[in-house]
């Protein structure tokens, strides 16, 4: 099994996944007794208004405090790359290839954005400040350990996305910070008016979401993964955290009788290839409905498992219930 939970493995996106076939992981639930995702709770797309300040507490309860608004912002993660594109701000630098998507920067113009050196778990240092931020963006139990190499240089943000109302939350305080307060509320309202549509005539089919780069990879579950969390709200998602150690068995999948199986690749050194090419001359895979009816999709891992912000999940919403119908 992995021996890691959702939020660490898909949060750092380059651990190697380890073990038995379909393994599932996230924060601790407990399964329905029928095996049906429990309802949820009806979208409000009303939009508070957002009050520009250079000092808040975020949405995860850290303190931020800036001498102005951030010019010069440089993000370690794909959640800062998305939310400051639904604001409009380009980073100064990023540690992503999320802005190369088509529906945000497209490939030309993300090429003018520089590329932090060192990969995504080991940053550089002297990269991040030779752009003389403002502000620096990075995802906290990966990049929390450069904090104190850039204290009184720049200000370091963590963020700790877990649910999609994490990534609203900080879309909102980033707004706040920069004063892009008219252009965070649009955001804000354009996705929830998408997830408020999708959930209304919700699809009665059960899906399901795996990732991974070799035949070893996990299922996100909606306790600690961005994308999955939307999916209780638009499809039948029986999926359940089991705990750090906890996993599905093949057995366990083919009981649930997958209708549509959402694949995201991850890239892990030399691995090349489709995760779902790699797994198709697998018998038990091959008995899974979903396989066998040909609604396997491949989707594209920057924006369903690394941007986590109202672009990408507009992005997710938007081919989930295309491929949900």
């Amino acid at each position: 099994m992995l021996r890691s939970s959702s939020r660490f493995v898909r949060s750092w996106l380059t651990a190697a996944a380890v073990g038995s076939l379909l393994v599932g992981c996230g924060s601790s639930s407990e399964e329905p007794a029928n095996g049906k995702a429990k309802p949820t709770a009806r979208m409000e797309v009303t939009v508070e208004p957002i009050k520009a300040s250079t000092e808040l507490t975020d949405t995860n309860g850290a303190k931020i405090s800036l001498k102005k608004e951030p010019e010069r912002i440089v993000c370690l993660f794909a959640l800062c790359d998305d939310i400051l594109t639904e604001l409009g701000i380009v980073p100064t630098a990023t540690n992503s290839a999320l802005l190369a998507h088509p529906d945000f920067l497209g490939e030309e113009k993300a090429k003018e954005v520089d590329i932090i050196p060192g990969g995504f778990i080991a940053p550089e240092v002297e990269a991040i400040l030779s752009h003389k931020p403002d502000l620096v963006i990075g995802l906290g139990d990966t990049h929390g350990k450069l904090a104190p190499a850039l204290k009184g240089a720049t200000t370091f943000w963590a963020m700790q996305p877990e649910t999609w109302q994490d990534s609203v939350g900080y879309l909102r305080d980033t707004a706040a910070l920069t004063g892009r307060t008219a252009q965070g509320e649009k955001a804000e309202r354009t996705f929830r008016t998408k997830l408020a549509a999708a959930e209304k005539t919700p699809s009665d089919k059960t899906a399901l979401i795996i990732y991974g780069s070799d035949e070893n990879f996990g299922v996100a579950t909606p306790e600690g993964d961005v994308a999955a969390s939307l999916f209780p709200k638009i499809a039948d998602y029986p999926w359940k955290s089991r705990g750090v150690e906890g996993s599905y068995s093949l057995e366990e999948i083919l009981a649930k009788d997958v209708d549509v199986l959402f694949v995201e690749t991850l890239s892990f050194g030399d691995a090349e290839g489709k995760l779902s090419e790699k797994l198709a001359g697998n018998p038990l895979w091959s008995k899974i409905p979903a396989v066998k009816n040909g609604d396997v999709h491949e989707v594209n891992s920057e924006a369903w498992a690394k941007g986590r912000g109202t672009r990408s999940l507009g992005i997710v919403l938007d081919e989930a219930t295309a491929a949900l119908r």
